[in-house]
């Protein structure tokens, strides 16, 4: 196992209250790793600390080896970092901000142009090189922001709700380019976001909450511990449907005109099906999901 994110520890606090208590995980290299939690669990916190924007109070971080607090300089290299909200100068091009950016980095005019020119291919916006900011839709710009922590070749990628305020195509469009980096370029992404339909495609996954680790997984052992595949049912003779299920002691309760039948697992569903077979108008099998495990580990709805 190749880690090249390690935690153990890491306290941070502000006054007498603590926004981190003693939290430990690791990512492994090129794994596409959410970090979830509410508002206020101590994200942003952890996140800050990580990319050595914030000094910690008690802990070890390690990153590619290299401990924060140490060897920041050498962790800066090897990290990109997109916020949610990334200023741009919106007087220049897309090239020109990201030429701006690397020549930060160091580098001949022809090493800075060629390092550029691939960020851009890897997000797909060659084609808006020469176009100004402003005139760059919200997609657009979130790509350019991705582009712009790509210019110096970082190992690890930082994802601050990458996809929020995007419309559902246009985050799309985003998600794909981030699974493009980690799949097709080895890329490892530390990916924060608030949608659980993005959180289920990661490799793995940790919660935090008030500060606390309070879960860690993939998303499929997440599923499997905290969230329930579920029957539900239009019966054509409610009466009859319930005794079926009353005589098999199945408990079930009653949802907007539905039966919902909470099953250990989605072939539970079978013998059920055949038995009330013929008195069913419709009927759908659901797994469960990962707005089900947030739900379940923090009792709070993410949003």
């Amino acid at each position: 196992m190749n880690k090249v994110i390690e935690v153990q520890g890491l306290k941070k606090r502000y006054g007498e209250i603590y926004a981190v208590k003693g939290i430990d995980f690791y990512v492994e290299k090129g794994k596409l790793f959410a970090f979830l939690g509410p508002n206020g669990a101590g994200k942003t916190t952890t996140i800050n600390m990580i990319t050595t924007m914030l000094p910690m109070d008690e802990g070890l971080i390690q990153v590619k080896g290299f401990k924060v607090g140490v060897d920041d300089t050498s962790i800066k290299k090897c990290i990109g970092i997109v916020f949610q909200d990334n200023y741009l100068d919106e007087l220049l091009t897309v090239k020109e901000n990201l030429m701006t950016r690397e020549s930060l980095y160091g580098g001949t005019k022809a090493e800075i142009k060629e390092r550029v020119e691939k960020a851009m291919d890897a997000v797909k916006i060659t084609d808006l090189a020469n176009r100004s900011y402003s005139k760059l839709s919200g997609g657009q710009r979130r790509r350019t922001a991705i582009a712009r922590a790509l210019v110096h070749r970082p190992d690890i990628l930082f994802l601050d709700e990458p996809t929020t305020g995007l419309d559902p195509q246009t985050r799309e469009n985003v998600w794909e380019t981030i699974q493009h980096l980690q799949k097709s370029m080895g890329m490892t992404v530390f990916l924060t976001t608030h949608y659980m339909e993005e959180a289920a495609l990661a490799d793995y996954v940790v919660v935090i909450d008030d500060g606390m680790i309070v879960a860690k997984g993939t998303p499929a052992e997440l599923k499997s511990r905290y969230a329930t595949d579920t029957l539900r049912f239009v019966p054509k003779d409610r009466k009859k449907a319930k005794e079926v299920l009353e005589s098999r002691k199945v408990k079930y309760r009653e949802e907007n005109g539905e039966i919902v039948v909470n099953l250990e697992e989605t072939v539970d569903s079978l013998p059920l099906l055949n038995k009330l077979s013929g008195n069913l108008m419709n009927f759908q099998v659901l797994n469960g999901t990962m707005d089900e495990v947030f739900i379940q580990i923090t009792g709070k709805e993410m949003g």
